[in-house]
């Protein structure tokens, strides 16, 4: 596939550029809208982390993907619907969304077993975009204490800066709030800007088109 074998060609050097090892950095395929065969072909060339941001999705594809390849680890980078968080943890390995009290509180409450090497990211809306979801940026550090106060092991923190703004004054940010947290990850950039993602301590990039082209 030789969208990803630009890509991967392109991000070696970016990683360079940033000083960062590609050991640190977790590559997640964006497969949202993909077949099954197009997702076998990134899967052949050695990629072994996915993201999604529907659970209907995930239970239609990875179901069989993920018996066939017992490596993969799945990754959520949706929105959470409440109603829908066991089966989401269920079905993957790091979610990257949490936002929400409620959503927490039922974590909280599930059972120990199902959460056993699950990783959970609090999605923080840096720009306090409207109709964007994640935790205002004011009410950050409250949220991650909330988190604590329910026993809930928080990872990381993910964000998705605005389209009309430099990434980088929101990837500084994130940065700043996990480093007042001890929070060791960070998901941030994408295939437009995970080369600036990377120069802020990206622990995490989400990259969909520049892997998979773009969809039809």
């Amino acid at each position: 596939m030789l969208e990803f074998e630009k890509f991967y060609k392109n991000y070696k050097h970016a990683l360079i550029e940033a000083r960062r090892n590609i050991e640190d950095v977790e590559l997640i395929a964006v497969s949202k809208k993909q077949s099954i065969e197009t997702i076998q072909s990134v899967i052949n060339q050695g990629q072994t982390i996915f993201g999604e941001n529907q659970l209907q999705e995930i239970e239609k594809k990875w179901t069989a993907l993920k018996n066939e390849h017992v490596n993969i680890k799945l990754h959520f980078i949706g929105a959470i619907q409440s109603k829908k968080i066991s089966q989401i943890i269920s079905n993957c390995d790091v979610i990257h969304t949490v936002d929400r009290e409620k959503v927490v509180k039922i974590i909280s409450e599930m059972d120990a077993t199902k959460l056993l090497e699950k990783k959970f990211f609090i999605q923080i809306n840096t720009a306090n975009e409207v109709q964007k979801a994640g935790v205002k940026l004011e009410l950050a550090d409250a949220f991650i204490e909330t988190c604590k106060s329910y026993k809930v092991a928080v990872h990381g923190l993910m964000c998705l800066p605005p389209a009309n703004e430099h990434p980088s004054q929101h990837f500084q940010t994130l940065q700043a709030i996990a480093k007042n947290h001890n929070l060791k990850y960070l998901s941030m950039g994408m295939s437009h800007d995970y080369d600036i993602a990377l120069k802020y301590g990206a622990t995490h990039i989400r990259i969909g088109t520049a892997i998979f082209g773009n969809r039809g």
